[in-house]
């Protein structure tokens, strides 16, 4: 069995993340020489690789499942703008990509597997502690700073044993007799790691969303609270272990050595006046021909490495942007409301059918048809499926942005003009506005200059004998804020027409915590004593009471509401709820933001009308599964297959160099992510993701040019044989055209 079958199972891995786990150990298992017993001889399956099985479902699901929640967390509880939450996210997943280079050179040059594991797991247990307590208010932790604190050790607890774990259970097998059992114990491993994975992607969306603690209608608490407890499991369950592991000493690594010939090679070029072929040819004088030949090799293929990091940062933006996308988005199903969060899980679960799909059906056909049979082939149409799924992200951006809330802009204010007369009333604003007529129940939004914070607004009734009222017009003034809006109310207030401003300021804004949709309830409500309440019931669940502001009119205060249909009762004169409805059929939708008008006449009339200030989210949440299905695909052609060119075009002892590269282009790439973000290019999200989606195509064409100049590591050898196979017996070609040429 070759070296790559050993490493590379034909159970794939299911994430991105599998494989940052898998391909880690042949430095360590493959050179071990065979028993004195010989090949024939049994071993028995070595029972510690599941205390390390155990360690790594626990591990994954601690990570995974604090990671789903943290754009969410950011921006709902430390109050982070989308683009702040952006970039503290993909700076934690940069530093998450970068730290296994340092748990590498610790555990080869320094500890050990075993030591570097648990000393760093103690780390890791910290950082998920502080993030939880971080969440907890009774703690009163100032939560930002403690939160970031958390999250950096976490980044360093994740990266540094992403080294080690794999490889210290590969050190638990005896080969060459073990191949078997040693490729057993990784397809396990592969499903630990979405096993974890998968059921905590789901589960601590659950617990943030629908668990109410500390006065709060969500529960980072327990959200982050859980993952922390699977992560001290998976430290206690690699400590039960440590009597029976193999634990090999620490033999040097391999990454500090390229460096030191990279390193040596250039001081010479610098200070030397020798020429040489190649500029690292002048490190022989310290290194080997063999080593630096293959440091040669390294850095052609890293040479190819150069364009990868943008592709991480595309495919790393499912965990931050889409996630923000999400939230913007319907998520009903039948009675089942599938949360912004849990939408990641589609990238494991397509992982899981895509990869045996492509290995037994895709990969063969297009063999047959001589197409894509190079690994770079594949990944350069992978790089362009992830322009597609970015292109498809903006035209569903544009879509939901038709649903944005239509706020003032810098320097200007609304002005919401409610009638709750029975009659027309003329408005005649001060500010140069023409006067309008405001029909009984209607609404007019006003955009006014906010450089005074008073404003004037006059109203008149020609005639409104409904009304019986004494006192047909008057002049109010209105306060306004700049980039504020608010809402007033044309009422019957004894006889008199008079226009009350409602407290407080209209609220706009989607719900991004959950989603669910806003609900203010304008009143007129003449006799009714203070502090009066009004009710909503949706069927058996009663939702919290509105108090009051005025005694007879005004605004409640916006409140979220789950998504379903409520009836509203109105309070009597006694100030307690009817018996009967006033409103039965009130449904507000995910993401609107909505008044709901009630009065009643001097006759004790009742009547409604519920206004949508920002419209709800129209577009269902699946909409964006094709961008999810399109960037999977090309994971499985860009992630997995460049694992696999990485291992063939790498030197036999230098492949662990390569697969720390290769965690650092996903390093690299989240920091582009950041670097986009900040430079803040548009204030359209539709517009970044189209910027993306340029930048991967022309990243892709430099790709496609780099490829097409590649010479595999196989050819290579192959034209090597043919220069120097031996001339056949007798006369070549050449020899006997001169003969005859002769004769």
């Amino acid at each position: 069995m070759s070296r790559y079958r050993l490493l590379q199972p034909s159970g794939e891995p299911a994430s991105s993340d599998s494989e940052d786990e898998l391909w880690q150990p042949e430095s360590s298992l493959l050179k071990r020489p065979q028993d004195d017993d010989g090949p024939e001889t049994k071993h028995k399956y070595p029972k510690p690789v599941f205390f390390i099985i155990g360690n790594e479902f626990c591990e994954r699901f601690s990570f995974y499942g604090m990671k789903a929640i943290l754009t969410i967390y950011l921006r709902n509880e430390l109050n982070y703008s989308d683009d702040s939450a952006t970039v503290v996210y993909h700076t934690f997943n940069m530093f998450c990509y970068f730290t296994p280079i340092l748990g590498a050179i610790l555990a080869d040059t320094l500890l050990g597997k075993f030591k570097t594991i648990f000393y760093i797991s103690i780390i890791y247990c910290l950082g998920n502690i502080l993030l939880s307590m971080a969440a907890t208010p009774p703690l009163y932790f100032p939560q930002t700073e403690i939160s970031i604190l958390g999250l950096a050790l976490i980044a360093l607890g994740t990266g540094g044993i992403k080294p080690c774990v794999s490889a210290f259970g590969g050190d638990q097998f005896i080969l060459p007799q073990q191949e078997l059992q040693l490729q057993q114990f990784f397809s396990i491993f592969y499903f630990a790691i979405n096993a974890g994975s998968l059921i905590s992607t789901v589960l601590t969306p659950i617990l943030r969303n629908d668990v109410h603690c500390f006065g709060s209608d969500s529960c980072y608490p327990l959200a982050f609270g859980v993952p922390a407890v699977l992560m001290v499991v998976a430290l206690v369950l690699f400590l039960m272990g440590k009597p029976w592991y193999k634990c090999t000493p620490p033999q040097g690594n391999v990454i500090v050595e390229v460096g030191r010939v990279i390193t040596h090679a250039t001081s010479r070029k610098i200070t030397s006046s020798e020429s040489r072929k190649h500029w690292l040819d002048h490190a022989d004088d310290r290194y080997s021909k063999k080593l630096i030949a293959d440091v040669k090799a390294v850095l052609n293929v890293l040479f190819i490495y150069i364009p990868i990091p943008l592709f991480w940062a595309l495919f790393d933006q499912q965990g931050s942007r889409w996630t923000l996308q999400a939230t913007q988005m319907d998520g009903e199903v039948g009675g089942w409301l599938v949360l912004p969060d849990q939408l990641q899980v589609v990238n494991p679960l397509l992982i899981l059918a895509l990869i045996p799909c492509f290995q037994t059906i895709i990969y063969p056909f297009m063999t047959k048809l001589n197409l894509l049979k190079r690994p770079l082939q594949r990944m350069g149409v992978g790089g362009m499926l992830a322009v597609i799924s970015f292109v498809i992200a903006a035209i569903v951006e544009m879509q939901l942005e038709k649903t944005h809330p239509v706020l003032p802009g810098a320097g200007h204010s609304h002005l919401r003009v409610f009638n709750t007369l029975p009659c027309d009333v003329t408005v005649t604003p001060t500010w140069g506005d023409e006067p309008l007529v405001l029909p009984s129940m209607g609404l007019h939004r006003y955009e006014v200059s906010a450089e005074q914070p008073w404003l004037r607004v006059n109203y008149s009734v020609s005639a409104c004998p409904e009304a019986n009222l004494g006192v047909t017009q008057g002049s109010q003034l209105m306060q306004i804020e700049n980039m504020k809006s608010s809402s007033a109310l044309l009422v019957n207030a004894n006889g008199a027409i008079k226009l009350i401003q409602a407290d407080p300021n209209d609220d706009l804004h989607k719900d991004l915590n959950k989603g669910y949709p806003k609900l203010r309830i304008l009143y007129s409500l003449p006799g009714v004593p203070s502090n009066s309440t009004i009710r909503l019931s949706s069927g058996p669940e009663n939702m919290p009471e509105y108090s009051t502001t005025f005694s007879e009119f005004g605004g409640t205060g916006y409140q979220s509401i789950y998504p379903a249909k409520y009836s509203v009762y109105l309070p009597r004169h006694t100030g307690n709820a009817s018996d009967d409805p006033v409103v039965t059929d009130l449904h507000p939708r995910l993401g609107g933001s909505y008044t709901l008008l009630v009065i009643r006449d001097t006759q004790g009339h009742e009547s409604h009308k519920m206004f949508t200030l920002t419209e709800p989210n129209s577009m269902h949440m699946f909409w964006l599964i094709p961008q999810y299905f399109i960037i999977t695909v090309g994971e499985v052609m860009f992630s997995i297959t460049g694992l696999e060119f990485s291992f063939t075009q790498a030197p036999t002892n230098m492949k662990s160099v390569l697969q720390a590269a290769w965690l650092l282009t996903v390093s690299f790439g989240n920091l582009l992510d950041v670097v986009i973000v900040e430079l803040k290019v548009s204030d359209k999200q539709s517009h970044e993701f189209l910027l993306f989606a340029a930048l991967m195509f022309l990243d892709m064409l430099l790709f496609c040019f780099m490829a097409y100049r590649y010479k595999y590591v196989e050819d290579e050898e192959q034209e090597r044989l043919e220069d120097e196979k031996p001339e056949p017996l007798g006369l070549s070609n050449t020899a006997y055209e001169d003969e005859s040429t002769t004769l």
